[in-house]
């Protein structure tokens, strides 16, 4: 998977604005535009992890080249045009910058995992998307204390963090980053443990390892959007004491420390999620709080108002319905001078929420109106990266569960089903949630047959997605479904369900 991780240019080559990039971008925001690279590679059997941060990093001019990855899949986003053509520098400028001579080479170090052929293949096709096409640069001429060893360290946690296939996601660990924060063990031979810091190398924290952070945090979304949250959560505890650990560690830059801090938040966020969508909502409600007091910390509004939001989201989902409508109204404040329309569209809906919970259709619709007239605003740079999950299908399921609340069946059904066909198909848990609403809403209305067929897509989709939500959610409908077997299709989807084996995880509310 390529990073969109880079190390900052070097201060004697001040980069140059990419206009022509920019220019073919049009008037789509840097979020919608790197959706539109993530599917062109999907169309090509291509793996990039492509964002808002990346886009704008290649628009500044910080990305020289692009790596084969995004080289094959820019191509074919643009038929007829070259690098040149789309504002990159020609590679065989640029190719080898920085690289050291042969000799120079620093040794291997034998306690570094070793790569197999194909794994170096891998690493090679999938260096991070700021480098320059063909060598790294050696060093972070800004950061002091980064050596060749922390890039060194630093690919290897990339390629180590995660890799997923089908439901089955590999051990999610940050492993050697334990490395960058400095150790209190017993010194060898018997040492002092408490001996003068001046006897051992203390290593700061630098931009590579808020790279490494950053990247996490995309990559435990990517595979949640693909295979949901129970074979993540657990995992994904290692990377979030790690992250803390950094914190601790200090960094001589503000900028660094800023990263840092956004970084744990978001994947305090994330982990939380998780939680949340495996049905530990102690467990999630304990992240999201950490999150909020990191965002506090650091004086990150952007990271306060997500931090709210997912907080109101989880509020809702564990019944305390009036939470959720302060901690939404909450994150509104907040939010409201970052100047995104989006974020506080989904945060409208967010406190819609929580109103239908409340049984308060009124104030149910005013949010709902509030949060469709922002939608309406379009997109726009101060969109946050975390948000490219939000489009019109997100909007419409939402809005399902929010009428479902209320027990308006058809309206709820009718919000699910569009939601679901309009979902981009690399979110597939939102399509298997989105089914999985519109079975029980049409079962809850009165039309089992119809609730049978969305409730066998559901199923089909079960291989890929983990999710204690959806599950539940099933659940329920299969006991609607109970005394209408003779209906067209409902025996199969009840003896389909029966038969399907259910996730190891808490139930919703429970502790882990």
């Amino acid at each position: 998977m390529a990073s969109s991780t880079v190390t900052p240019p070097r201060p004697d080559r001040p980069p140059r604005p990419n206009l022509a990039f920019r220019h073919l971008r049009g008037q789509r925001s840097p979020a919608e535009f790197a959706a539109l690279v993530r599917r062109a590679a999907r169309e090509i059997g291509e793996r990039v992890s492509c964002d808002a941060r990346y886009v704008g990093r290649v628009e500044a001019g910080e990305i020289r080249c692009p790596n084969y990855a995004y080289e094959r899949v820019f191509l074919h986003m643009f038929p007829g045009r070259t690098l040149t053509d789309l504002g990159f520098a020609p590679r065989a400028s640029v190719r080898g910058r920085g690289a050291r001579a042969a000799g120079d080479a620093p040794p291997v170090h034998p306690t570094s995992p070793a790569l197999t052929t194909s794994e170096t293949r891998e690493a090679g096709e999938t260096r991070e998307a700021g480098e320059t096409c063909g060598a790294r640069e050696p060093y972070d001429t800004q950061t002091p204390y980064d050596t060749h060893h922390n890039h060194e360290e630093s690919d290897v946690l990339r390629r180590a963090f995660m890799t997923g296939g089908g439901a089955t996601v590999a051990s999610v660990s940050l492993g050697p980053l334990a490395l960058a924060v400095p150790s209190s063990r017993p010194r060898p031979n018997g040492g002092d443990p408490a001996a003068p810091a001046a006897g051992r190398r203390v290593r700061r924290v630098g931009s590579s390892e808020a790279g490494v952070l950053e990247d996490a945090v995309r990559r435990i979304r990517l595979l949640d959007d693909r295979h949901g949250a129970d074979g993540l959560y657990r995992r994904a505890a290692a990377p979030l004491r790690a992250a803390y650990a950094l914190l601790d560690a200090g960094t001589t830059r503000q900028t660094t420390a800023d990263r840092l801090h956004s970084g744990a938040g978001e994947l305090a966020i994330s982990v939380g999620w998780l939680a949340h969508d495996s049905g530990r909502f102690d467990d999630a409600r304990s992240h999201y709080a950490e999150a909020l007091a990191t965002a506090r910390m650091s004086g990150d509004h952007a990271l306060e108002a997500h931090a709210f939001c997912n907080t109101a989201f989880l509020a809702r989902d564990a019944g305390r319905p009036r939470e959720a409508v302060r901690a939404a109204q909450a994150a509104q404040r907040v939010a409201r001078p970052l100047g995104s329309p989006r974020l506080m569209s989904l945060l409208a809906l967010r406190e819609a929420g929580g109103w239908a919970g409340l049984a308060d259709r009124a104030g149910c619709e005013q949010s709902l109106a509030r949060a469709h007239a922002l939608y309406e605003r379009g997109p726009s740079d101060a969109d946050p990266e975390w948000m490219t999950f939000y489009g019109e299908a997100e909007l419409a399921g939402l809005e399902a569960q929010c009428w479902s609340a209320l027990g308006d069946w058809t309206r709820a059904a009718r919000h699910a089903g569009r939601a679901a066909d309009l979902q981009d198909p690399h979110f597939t848990r939102n399509i298997a949630l989105y089914t999985a609403e519109l079975a029980d809403d049409l079962a809850r209305g009165g039309r089992p047959g119809e609730a049978a067929v969305a409730g066998l897509r559901v199923l089909d989709l079960l291989g890929q997605v983990q999710s204690s939500r959806i599950q539940g959610m099933l659940a329920g409908t299969a006991r609607v479904l109970l005394p209408h077997r003779r209906a067209d299709g409902v025996q199969e989807f009840l003896d389909r369900h029966a038969s399907t084996p259910r996730s190891a995880g808490p139930r919703p509310g429970a502790t882990a």
